[in-house]
């Protein structure tokens, strides 16, 4: 299962722990997973003009089974994905830190939310995150 991770990015890298954390518990489960700064931009080694990094990001989303929306933080990237996925119906799973608040555009969009205490939680949660990719 091709698995896409939609999270804000930041030019510091500062939640590149997270992302990594996310991807790692969903590979832990047998999972290919793709994620823009990770896997396309290459940590900041590569760039492409705006347009470019949406088509290769839209390519992506739409090979994939499942997008995961990691809403800790909100960024516009991260709802322009979201929202991306939904109109080529693709399940939609979101997660995110129990004290962010997630909007009920978000919640019905999705298949499933789920609230984490910290990263160690992550990969108890998922295999509950693939279940939802299996429901119709």
């Amino acid at each position: 299962m091709k698995v896409f991770i939609s999270i804000k990015y930041h030019a510091d890298q500062n939640n590149r722990g997270r992302i990594e954390a996310i991807a790692s518990a969903l590979e832990q489960c047998g999972c290919h997973t793709i994620c823009v700064v990770r896997d396309i931009e290459e940590w900041g080694r590569a760039h492409f003009e705006p347009a470019e990094l949406m088509r290769r990001t839209f390519a992506e989303i739409d090979s994939s089974d499942l997008v995961v929306i990691e809403l800790t933080e909100k960024g516009v990237g991260v709802g322009i994905e979201a929202g991306y996925a939904h109109a080529k119906q693709i399940p939609i799973v979101t997660v995110a830190q129990e004290y962010a608040v997630i909007s009920e555009t978000m919640r019905g969009i999705s298949r499933r939310t789920f609230a984490y205490a910290g990263l160690c939680d992550l990969p108890a949660l998922a295999a509950r995150i693939l279940e939802c990719a299996c429901q119709n």
